[in-house]
């Protein structure tokens, strides 16, 4: 597989299915309402009886729309189909979705850099909107249908708006598949159209997995997992997945198409039915709906109304920091959602390694109470940093405190001098390394000769002296120079 050594590529291709946060369902006027209890959000509608005629919800098209232009792809007009299969959580035996006409096009997703090269863009063949299926709770050990003694059917998710979101098979490694899927959420979370919540079932993927000896070859045959809920269960169920082709080609065997379950307990996939193809769903245009035609002034107003997604973000992060921290940095604040606080900070003068790395360490540890943060008293704090004003180890107080008293916070210098961080002055510093050479004299000649590691006892003599104020950064300048090493 990439990166083993053996030859074998993986190729993978996602269908990331998306739970739109709208007030209603997609077709009726029941809540879309995660938790409640059992069959109660159901009406004749998304039950599907005879003589209810469903409704299109306008606001699930704007999301989809919203989604559509996030991922660059081409917003058109559209149709639903009838896909029809039977299952207890289908209550009409058939699911509203659409097929060769839908919403979304022809896109991309870039996933953020790792370090190692430039960014990576995903294709995206289609992003169509369709609606959700029941529940089905499988009463037994295993909590599949296979040895249930019983199972429940709740109904209340039945008509949910999603969007199936269709990638290319650009993907090649379990890490840029869960590297996909967290961008995605980004970008969902961005365009404000789902809480894509992996927990609750309001973002759930299916990973198409299949092995090739070289990039040269055709595809192999590929199986579809279905229903992963968690990016550890991805990636585990992805490396699980190729390891198992590979072994059977190895052997002589063919891989068949097929749709399979990842059992999580085991560490496995299992079979769980042979891969259907569009035929067998019989689809068929949905007689009860309209064609769906966006006008060109709805998608331009959804454009504009749409906030600078993750990519864009980082780009422009990035732009302003400089070469002062690492794209892996970079995208770490993004996905905080703390960029518009470290961007501003830059803007008022901040020093920006020393802005991200307090976003990412000590504003990260409370997100709640950082949306409260004001830019001023954080950009404030760094600069007092850079300064000298206040050592790191004081800085992080500071902006704890900010944190903790949230939107009525006092100016951080009033904070600093309440601590008692007054800047000390260049004299008072050198004596007090002074006196921790004279205390250690043995230990100084070691840096003299080029020890560094006895640079951290020196810093630490002088901390604990002058009851933390000192600057480290300055403790070691002081005793580069001394040591005739500066």
């Amino acid at each position: 597989m990439s990166g083993d050594g053996n030859g074998w590529e993986m190729v993978i291709g996602l269908e990331v299915h998306c739970e739109l946060h709208t007030a209603t369902k997609l077709f009726c006027g029941c809540a879309n309402e995660f938790g409640a209890e059992p069959n109660t959000h159901i009406c004749p509608v998304c039950l599907g009886l005879p003589g209810s005629l469903p409704v299109l919800n306008k606001q699930a098209v704007e999301y989809a729309m919203r989604i559509g232009e996030a991922l660059h792809c081409t917003v058109q007009a559209s149709i639903f189909h009838r896909k029809n299969y039977f299952y207890p959580d289908m209550p009409k035996d058939y699911q509203v979705s659409q097929y060769d006409e839908p919403i979304n096009t022809t896109g991309w997703l870039e996933l953020p850099a790792d370090g190692d090269g430039g960014a990576t863009r995903i294709g995206i063949t289609r992003a169509h909107m369709e609606e959700d299926t029941g529940k089905s709770s499988h009463v037994g050990e295993t909590g599949r249908i296979h040895g249930a003694s019983h199972s429940l059917v709740d109904y209340n998710r039945a008509g949910v708006p999603l969007v199936e979101i269709v990638s290319e098979p650009d993907i090649r490694t379990p890490e840029q598949a869960e590297a996909y899927v967290k961008e995605l959420r980004a970008i969902l979370l961005a365009a404000d159209v789902s809480d894509a919540r992996m927990e609750e079932g309001s973002m759930r993927v299916d990973a198409n997995v299949s092995v090739r000896r070289s990039p040269a070859d055709e595809f192999g045959t590929r199986c579809e997992i279905k229903n992963l809920n968690s990016l550890r269960s991805l990636r585990r169920a992805i490396e699980y997945e190729a390891r198992r082709q590979i072994d059977l080609i190895e052997a002589g065997d063919k891989v068949a198409q097929e749709t399979r379950h990842w059992v999580e307990g085991e560490g496995r996939t299992v079979s769980g039915r042979s891969k259907e193809e569009s035929h067998d769903y019989r689809y068929f245009p949905e007689p009860d709906l309209v064609p769906l035609r966006p006008s060109e002034e709805w998608k331009h107003d959804v454009r504009a109304a749409l906030r600078p997604m993750p990519s864009a973000r980082r780009t422009r992060l990035a732009g302003a920091v400089g070469g002062a921290s690492s794209a892996t940095d970079v995208a770490l604040v993004v996905e905080l959602g703390l960029d518009d606080l470290v961007t501003a900070a830059i803007d008022d003068g901040a020093d920006a390694r020393i802005a991200v790395n307090r976003a990412t360490n000590e504003v990260a540890t409370d997100l709640d109470a950082a949306a409260t943060l004001d830019v001023k008293a954080f950009a404030t704090v760094v600069k007092m940093e850079s300064a000298g004003e206040l050592t790191p180890t004081q800085s992080k107080t500071v902006i704890a405190t900010l944190l903790r008293e949230g939107a009525g916070a006092r100016d951080p210098r009033t904070i600093a001098k309440e601590h008692g961080f007054e800047a000390m002055g260049a004299d008072a510093l050198e004596a007090a390394v002074d006196e921790a050479i004279a205390a250690h004299p043995k230990d100084f000649e070691d840096l003299k000769a080029g020890n560094q590691k006895v640079v951290g006892l020196f810093v630490g003599q002088v901390m604990k002296a002058t009851g933390g104020k000192a600057n480290g950064k300055e403790v070691t300048a002081i005793l580069r120079r001394r040591a005739g090493l500066a």
